[in-house]
């Protein structure tokens, strides 16, 4: 066996571990530290939040007696509050019985309804906080294109006519006019495919009329984790210029190319940075979801167009910036939901749903693409550990958040017999799920 080329894979591995255990405990900790500050606002006490499960390496205790620590299976976090058995939050009958009604008051058990209800559902609340202020800083960072259409930087293209210039403001494409960019997408969208378009453009205050490329070349802006592009090493910026011998000048004639596939594996001639490279893969069967929740089946190979051009950008408003990050992280929920929904019903494929190993290998993908993708993952993946916690499960936030439901309509709380009975079903269906989920992972193409 020759160990030296298993070193990639091994350093491969490694990366896509760090990056699963990173993105985890930013988002593990994120979830409990909700639980926890809304516990203590409760006037419930926490004797100790973890960061992973075993034996300790690092803890100290702070001033309100909580001991704060990172165990070694960082695959996971808890809180443990004052009168609770386990990191499950399950009751100490005999230490909860001897305790007086002021230490009672708090303990998780002992706190009023409210205090309960406010600390479990707190955990899945800030997971989607995150995702919020994740999205909107990014989009506060990276900042809005302006309207009207105006050059900020051109990408690098194999030799061809490109006329335009940093500052230029579009007018007209093929001689329509585009006011703006929705204006200017609608115009795009019916051009004939040619290697060059006019462009009526202002620039330092004149019109000028030229010629340049088409908006949309078939150049790679992005790329989705994990997929048919990412694993044969294409990557951002690449210019696709031939597909089976055949050239293409837009980028729709690698989608069309790629749609009429049906799965055939094809030769991709791509230039990089000067360099002629050639690429063969296989489109894979997706099941996309639309803006309207509902889910269409193409055939793709994981990767984006954009424009020749980087447009000019400016700052958006905080108000803007926060209502974009509420709009992307409730289209996820919605996204989950449906595709779930669709999943069970058998409208589209079951491997849809992927387990930790899955998502150990999209994290990995997520972070090769550099900070801003793993960031954008890390908010991504926040929100789906938030919806899922709030499903009615026992064992789950949302089954707690159901206990106390049955509780605030009868008077009183399940009877201890019955939460064994109903955290077992849950811890069942839990574990049934994850093995589900791993032998998609294993599995599914």
């Amino acid at each position: 066996m020759d160990f030296a080329s298993l070193i990639p894979e091994f350093g491969g591995l490694l990366w896509t571990i760090a990056a699963f255990v990173v993105a985890l405990s930013v988002i593990v900790f994120v979830h409990e530290y909700g639980h926890y500050i809304v516990g203590r606002w409760s006037g419930i006490r926490a004797e100790v939040f973890s960061i992973g499960f075993g034996p300790v390496l690092l803890k100290r205790t702070d001033k309100h007696g909580t001991q704060w620590q990172v165990a070694a299976l960082p695959f996971g976090g808890y809180v443990k509050f004052l009168g609770d058995a386990s990191a499950a939050s399950d009751k100490a009958s005999d230490e909860f019985e001897e305790m007086d009604p002021e230490t009672r008051r708090h303990t998780m058990h002992g706190a009023p309804l409210w205090a309960r209800a406010a600390t479990v559902a707190a955990g899945p609340v800030f997971n989607f906080i995150l995702s919020i202020l994740v999205f909107s800083a990014m989009i506060l960072w990276e900042g809005t294109a302006k309207e009207p259409v105006e050059v900020g930087a051109l990408k690098p293209m194999p030799a061809q006519v490109q006329a335009l210039q940093p500052g230029d403001r579009i007018l007209s494409v093929g001689g329509q006019a585009a006011e703006d960019y929705v204006g200017f997408f609608e115009v795009v969208r019916g051009l004939d495919v040619s290697e060059t378009v006019s462009y009526e453009i202002e620039r330092a205050g004149r019109q000028v009329s030229l010629d340049g490329p088409f908006p949309f070349p078939p150049m790679v802006d992005g790329l989705q984790p994990g997929s048919a592009a990412m694993d044969v090493g294409i990557e951002v910026g690449d210019v696709i210029t031939a597909i089976d011998g055949t050239q293409i000048t837009a980028f729709k004639q690698l989608q069309e190319t790629v749609a009429a596939s049906e799965g055939r594996a094809m030769k991709l001639n791509v230039w990089r940075d000067g360099e002629a490279l050639e690429f063969v893969l296989a489109p894979r069967r997706v099941d996309v979801p639309n803006a309207d929740g509902s889910f269409e089946t193409r055939w793709l190979i994981g990767m984006t167009g954009g424009l020749f051009f980087t447009p000019a950008t400016e700052s958006p408003g905080v108000l803007e910036a926060v209502n974009y990050g509420v709009d992307q992280t409730w289209f996820i929920v919605k996204s989950s939901l449906s595709g779930l929904w669709h999943m069970v019903t058998g409208a589209i494929s079951s491997c849809n749903l992927r387990g930790p190993i899955g998502i150990a290998e999209t994290s990995g993908a997520a972070a090769s693409q550099g900070a801003s993708s793993f960031i954008w993952f890390i908010a991504v993946l926040s929100t789906a550990v938030g919806l899922l916690n709030l499903f009615p499960i026992p064992v789950l936030d949302g089954g707690h958040l159901a206990f106390h439901v049955y509780e605030a309509i009868t008077g009183r709380p399940p009877s201890d017999n019955a939460l064994r009975i109903l955290m077992g079903i849950g811890l069942t269906l839990m574990l049934s799920l994850m093995v589900f989920a791993v032998t998609n992972d294993l599995f599914c193409p």
